[in-house]
């Protein structure tokens, strides 16, 4: 069941959210990243995915070695959405991400909602599903380890399913199960 904006700006819902990291210990600022996720109002139990290094996706020439690592996160969250995306922002910013005209700069920290259940939204501030999620592989890949048999709203196949469409490029590599 698909549900507009309004109705699910205040929900109880898995929440997907995609965790970056191409500058500093990657490894320590995604571990509190995670900290920082679980510890907010409103969010209950968690699983996480194995972790992966990727190719930046939109890099500038020089930016290009940096490599990323990247998890999904999906966890039980009660609450207004938009608040949540609020407090994620406020974690970026508090662990030194700074946004710039170059969306794709090198960042310590970067998290993007993907699904809130089964809720679209687009607002000025939230769009629901994510809408770029099931072009990047650094994306499909986590969570198909998740949710393969996952199906979002407007996608025309299971997570599982998407991932099979993508091209192999650019590259993911799984560095380690547990982090």
């Amino acid at each position: 069941m698909d549900l507009t904006s309004d109705a699910c700006l205040l929900t109880t819902a898995e929440v997907g959210l995609s965790l970056g990291s191409n500058l500093g210990d990657r490894r320590a600022l995604l571990c509190e990243g995670r900290r920082q996720l679980l510890a907010l109002p409103g969010v209950g139990g968690a699983v996480c995915s194995p972790l992966y290094e990727t190719e930046p996706v939109g890099a500038l020439p020089e930016y290009m070695e940096r490599l990323f690592l990247n998890v999904v996160i999906v966890l039980e969250y009660a609450g207004r959405l938009d608040a949540l995306a609020a407090a994620v922002h406020r974690i970026e910013a508090g662990m030194g991400r700074v946004r710039s005209a170059d969306r794709n700069a090198p960042r310590p920290l970067d998290i993007d909602l993907i699904y809130a259940g089964m809720c679209v939204i687009r607002t000025t501030t939230l769009t629901l599903p994510h809408p770029s999620w099931a072009a990047r592989r650094f994306v499909v890949q986590p969570l198909a380890d998740l949710r393969p048999g996952l199906r979002l709203p407007g996608a025309d196949g299971t997570v599982a399913e998407m991932l099979a469409r993508l091209p192999s490029a650019p590259a993911v590599r799984r560095v380690a199960d547990a982090w």
